[in-house]
Order: C-alpha cells, then structure tokens, then sequence
C-alpha cells in the first residue's frame, strides 16, 4: 500500500529546495548598522554643550573669617547685592578712627579760617584783633585734607570685606561657611546668569573650522528637550584646544530664543550653515 505525501509536507520541501532567499530579521547576532552623520559641502555639524553667557567664580582680596553669608544656593541676586561678609574689626575700627580724626581736622581748619587772635602790647596795655595768617589756614586745610585721604583708604579697604554679585544671576556654589578662614584669592562663591544660556561646540575639529564664519545661520537639537532651535555664530575661540587627541575649535552658538527647560550642561548638537 502506498503512502501520499501530506500537503503541508510538500509545501515545506519546495520552499525549502527554491532558490528564493529567506528575509532575515535583525538581531543582536546581525545589527543593522547605521550611517554617521557627518559634515557635508553646506553644513559643518558637531557635538555641543549649553553653557551660560556670563559665570563667575568669586573669591576676595584679603584674608579673614566668614562673618556672614546671606544667600543660599539657587538663589537669584541683583548685581551690587552682598553675597559673603568676612568678619574684619581691624578695618572697621581704622575707618572710625581714620573718621574722626578727619572731623576734628577738618573743623580746626575753618576755625583758623576766619578765627582772630587777640594781641595785648605790653608796654601800652592795648588791646586788638589780628586775623590769622592766611597760611595757617591753608596748612591746616592740607592736613585736613591728607586725613580725608587716609580715611578713604581706609574704607575702601574695609569694602574689601563684602563680597558683591557682579551681576545679576542665580548663586550656583557657595564653597564657604560662617566661621571659616578663607585665604585671598581663594574661590568661595560661583554665580551664573541662567536667565542667558548659549551653545558652546565641544568636537568642531581644524578641517571644519575654516568653513566657520561669524553670523552663520545654525540649528540646535538639544537632546534631552528632543526640540530644536535656531541661533547664530557669534564667536570663534582664536586658540585651539585638544579633545581626545583631536584639535577643536569652541564655537560660540547664540540662541534666537531660550526653551523652558534648558539646563546648563546638556548636550546639544549643532548644525552650522556654511553656505
């Protein structure tokens, strides 16, 4: 008795013996490899960074303790407003000093401006008046004045003691604490304009920087916004540095407009329109 093959059966052999190929699915056996974005005739493209306009790391002129710091981290100041306070009697006690003794000098010179002195003769008894010398007057002005001097020296170096924003912006780092030394020189505070943030490119190598030019048209994809913005060349580091091995040029991108949510340090790619 003979057997009949099963349809199904058959069907599987002649797929098998065709000469069709069999799709293939990728797999982590077989990735699909993608094709790099690289700069082409009309545009320069390059990795980035959101940095701010204007940061500052602020430390003082003089040498003391931490008297008061009165403001927090994340804070946002106005340009002038006192930031860290060093404790500094010395200094306060030479400006009242120096204060007083312009004072005191100060009102003996217009004494002797219009004071007169009385002369009695010793032979005849006679009374009368003499006005002072007029370069009485003028010497006690001139030491009137050189104390006036001292005492604005004297508070400008108590000044030295209040650390002030120099602009206005938001307190990233405060580095001290009430009660420390800190040293002149010695970094203490970090402010920073969030309210202006640019792009800064961090991989545009030398054989794309000569295709850069200031005022050139750019696209910004800002990564963790998933958005992109547009901006403008606005500067173009005269000095190269060395990344990885590689010569780059920071590129300076200013924005058309700020997005919410833009952070200072995250990661952008640009596309810089060199036609």
């Amino acid at each position: 008795m003979k057997r009949s093959i099963c349809p199904i059966l058959l069907t599987i052999l002649l797929t098998a013996c065709s000469g069709n190929p069999t799709p293939t699915v990728p797999s982590a056996a077989n990735p699909v490899v993608e094709t790099a974005v690289v700069s082409g005739p009309d545009v320069v493209i390059a990795s980035a960074k959101v940095t701010p306009v204007q940061v500052s790391q602020l430390g003082f002129t003089i040498s003391a303790l931490v008297k008061e710091i009165p403001v927090r981290e994340g804070e946002q100041v106005k340009e002038g407003q006192p930031l860290v306070i060093l404790d500094t009697p010395d200094l306060e006690f030479t400006v009242i000093a120096a204060e007083q003794d312009y004072a005191s000098k100060s009102l003996a010179a217009e004494l002797q401006k219009t004071e007169k002195v009385l002369y009695v003769s010793p032979i005849t008894g006679k009374k009368r008046w003499y006005a002072l010398p007029k370069e009485v007057y003028l010497k006690a002005l001139s030491e009137a004045d050189q104390s006036k001097a001292v005492w604005d020296s004297a508070a400008a170096s108590l000044a030295q003691n209040t650390l002030l924003a120099p602009f206005d912006g938001t307190v990233v780092d405060v580095q001290a604490i009430p009660g420390e030394s800190v040293q002149s020189g010695q970094p203490v505070l970090v402010l920073a304009d969030l309210q202006h943030l640019q792009i800064e490119t961090t991989d545009l190598s030398e054989r794309d920087i000569t295709r850069v030019k200031i005022g050139q048209g750019v696209d910004v994809y800002i990564e963790a916004l998933d958005i992109t913005i547009t901006g403008k060349v606005v500067r173009i580091s005269p000095r190269a540095e060395t990344v990885g091995g590689d010569v780059v040029f920071p590129v300076t991108i200013e924005l058309d407009e700020q997005p919410d949510g833009l952070l200072w340090g995250m990661t952008a790619e640009v596309e810089i329109k060199s036609e």
